[in-house]
């Protein structure tokens, strides 16, 4: 069994004790590399995971090691705002808000690089998908998985930012624009689904690239490939759409369908949708910090392979069109503010 398959299945033995003694005692990283790969038989989780918590996250005091000196691209707030830096404004900064108007911030954490922008999807008022079952709304699995998918990034030695640390509605341009204002090698958009086709054979993960882009392409490959890798040993009554895959999609203009893949063209972005938020099996599932972390890890692994290798990745299918809008989420009407 290699590193990886170890790391999984240390996971799903500390799953299995907490089950056992019906406790929701978080359980701490395994102490093996996440860029292993797992075994196809790393044993039998429970049917039911114990929902497991952890402390309020703090900002990260850091953006990468050995970060290099200069101006900051980007402020984050001392409440986890991210805000693209406009200029200097005496000993301060001025800076743009979510909400596209300018202030001036004297703290918070400057940002002066990030090979990886995490965008954590949805926020505040925008719940993204619920599974009311399970009283899980996305917009908190995506912060979660961003979160640590961050961690893992920083062992690995790759710095990166959030466009947003806490909870709180950002819109689709001022996630793009803290992406254009650190200008990365990557940026990942982080969600997950609902209103799957049907049952699926396995993991219904699903990842979208920029249609013009083949980095990005290849990038949606690599972390389709490693979630499904990743997945598959669990379980699990899995679901999925009926063109799964890695796959872009064009709206009637022939643009990328997606409004935060259009508006971040330029820099290969990827869109996330690894499991099934409104699927009891993955709700249960998406609640703990393990898998949670298991999901972070499996990115983590494609975007080392994306930096260090010319690996095409794997999964690309056609997606069936689709002409309706994509979401009344995300844009910048009524949009307040948060406390900086």
């Amino acid at each position: 069994m290699d590193s990886r398959g170890t790391a999984v299945l240390r996971v799903v033995v500390a799953v299995l004790v907490l089950a056992s003694v019906g406790t929701a005692v978080a359980v701490g990283r395994a102490e093996v590399s996440p860029l292993a790969t797992p075994p196809k038989d790393a044993g039998n989780p429970p049917t039911e995971l114990p929902v497991t918590t952890l402390p309020p996250e703090p900002i990260p005091s850091t953006t990468a090691p050995a970060a290099p000196a200069g101006p900051p691209k980007a402020m984050v707030s001392p409440s986890g705002v991210v805000l693209p830096v406009i200029g200097p404004e005496g000993a301060a900064w001025r800076v743009r808000t979510p909400c596209g108007n300018q202030t001036v911030i004297g703290n918070g954490r400057p940002v002066t690089q990030a090979m990886v922008v995490i965008d954590p999807g949805h926020g505040g008022e925008e719940p993204g998908a619920v599974s009311e079952e399970h009283a899980l709304n996305e917009k908190e699995v995506n912060l979660g998985v961003s979160r640590e998918l961050a961690k893992t990034l920083e062992l690995q030695g790759i710095s990166s930012v959030l466009t947003r640390y806490s909870d709180h509605r950002v819109p689709l341009t001022a996630r793009a624009e803290v992406a254009k204002a650190m200008q990365p090698r990557a940026f990942v958009s982080i969600h997950h689904n609902s209103e799957p086709d049907g049952p699926f054979s396995g993991p219904g993960a699903e990842t979208y690239y920029q249609h013009r882009d083949p980095e990005s392409k290849r990038l949606a490959g690599l972390i389709l490939e490693e979630l499904r890798q990743t997945f598959a040993i669990l379980p699990v009554t899995w679901v999925g759409d009926s063109d799964a895959g890695a796959k872009m999609r064009v709206n009637s203009n022939g643009e990328d369908y997606y409004g935060i893949l259009r508006h971040t063209n330029g820099i290969p972005g990827v869109l996330s949708e690894a499991a099934f938020v409104s699927n009891p099996d993955e709700a249960k599932l998406l609640r703990t910090v393990e898998f949670q972390r298991l999901e972070a890890d499996a990115m983590a692994r494609a975007i080392v392979r994306f930096f260090n290798t010319r690996d095409p990745g794997s999964g690309f299918v056609d997606a069936y069109p689709r002409q309706s809008p994509a979401g009344s989420g995300g844009g910048n009407k009524g949009c307040v503010d948060p406390p900086l």
